[in-house]
């Protein structure tokens, strides 16, 4: 038998054995980036707001990339949706396993999750936690459209996606909040007798079931972050000594730094009157960034494209691995970037260049990248 037909044999249980032996180094196969203007959101916006509403109140388009083969994915792994509420529109209650991020585009309403009730802006940032009984409610005078962010084309591809609709009085289980004490004693996880052995030097441990189905749960709550709140703390002038850059924190999410366990976002201010800066070397990651423009005009440099940006803009900014850099105009910038940081850390799979001709560091598994401050000192270019 031949290297070439033992490379895939069939077996007799319908699999296949797959000749892995010699196999070399693997690399990234990122997408292409994305740009989904202002323009063809504001016609999805449109095309949504027509008609009377579904029977479950949601307009909704998913914005999916074309290298996305199945599924919605506008990133691997990542849903980007448009949804629009009209006033005096609902959605009916649901619960799911993905976990939400939302960003407000125009208009206002509630967010109901659970037992808690935010209201949202536009602009405003809310999180959903997974499982998490959750409606939207335009409580306003004119139509409300956010995007949402999901990890649900992963836990599709996993095979493990669940959502259902709950009925309006639906009462969640029992609820766990505040601090939860890890130490042996806790109420929380209550194991009784479960045994657990440490059976070598190197600290590996052996231990009962009962410590894989009741585990120590990390209060999650629904999160909201004001945009004119934000933007105080953010630089209003160059020179002024804030920053530029700055991260929305659950602190659910601990040393995943995210607003939600798949997720950071971060927002971007940069004043007007910057003065562009010559193109360079950028950097990159195995994070994928999505950054959605709210103000400002300027481009993106990704292996080498040029990707214009103007306000309403959508942009898959950084495919995973893809170097990349940003060049605000004279304008200025405002804009959200939603990238799967968080999630990476979980996986011990988050890998970041800041320097192509320096060292590729496993952020979260050895020292960082040091001394990053802001994109830069404007001001000072």
């Amino acid at each position: 038998m031949t290297a070439t037909d033992v490379s895939h044999v069939g077996l007799d249980s319908g699999a296949r054995a797959v000749e892995t032996t010699g196999e070399g180094p693997a690399q990234p196969t990122p997408w292409a980036p994305l740009r989904i203007t202002a323009a063809e959101i504001r016609d999805t916006i449109e095309r949504l707001s027509l008609g009377p509403a579904p029977a479950n109140g949601r307009r909704s388009a998913a914005l999916v990339h074309p290298e996305s083969t199945s599924g919605r994915s506008f990133a691997p792994g990542v849903e980007v949706v448009v949804e629009v509420l009209l006033p005096g529109e609902r959605t009916t209650p649901l619960r799911r396993n993905s976990s939400l991020v939302q960003i407000g585009v125009e208009g206002s309403g509630s967010v109901k999750v659970a037992d808690t009730t935010l209201e949202m802006a536009a602009r405003d940032v809310v999180t959903v936690p997974s499982m998490k009984p959750h409606q939207f409610v335009n409580t306003g005078e004119q139509r409300w459209v956010r995007l949402s962010y999901s990890n649900a084309p992963l836990l599709t591809f996993l095979g493990t996606h669940f959502w259902e609709e709950l009925a309006e009085d639906w009462a969640p289980g029992v609820p766990v909040d505040g601090p939860i004490d890890m130490d042996e004693d806790n109420e929380v996880a209550d194991r009784g007798s479960a045994p657990d052995h440490e059976v070598s030097p190197t600290g590996a441990r052996l231990r009962g079931y009962e410590y894989l189905v009741d585990i120590e749960p990390v209060p999650n709550r629904p999160l909201h972050w004001p945009y004119p709140v934000m933007a105080d703390l953010m630089s209003q002038t160059l020179g002024d000594g804030k920053r530029t850059i700055m991260a929305l924190y659950n602190p659910a999410t601990e040393r995943k730094q995210g607003a939600t366990g798949s997720f950071f976002v971060t927002l971007s201010r940069i004043p007007q009157g910057v003065r562009q800066r010559p193109e360079g070397p950028g950097h990159r990651h195995s994070s994928v960034a999505i950054n959605y423009h709210v103000e400002g005009t300027g481009y993106s440099v990704v292996d080498g494209q040029r990707i214009d940006f103007a306000p309403g803009d959508l942009l898959l900014s950084a495919p995973s691995w893809r170097e990349h850099a940003h060049y605000p105009s004279e304008t200025g910038l405002t804009v959200y970037t939603v990238q799967d940081h968080p999630q990476h850390i979980g996986m011990e799979s988050l890998i970041w260049q800041e320097d192509l001709n320096g060292p590729i560091l496993a952020l979260g598994l050895e020292k960082g990248q040091t001394g990053y401050v802001a994109p830069r000192n404007w001001d000072d270019e």
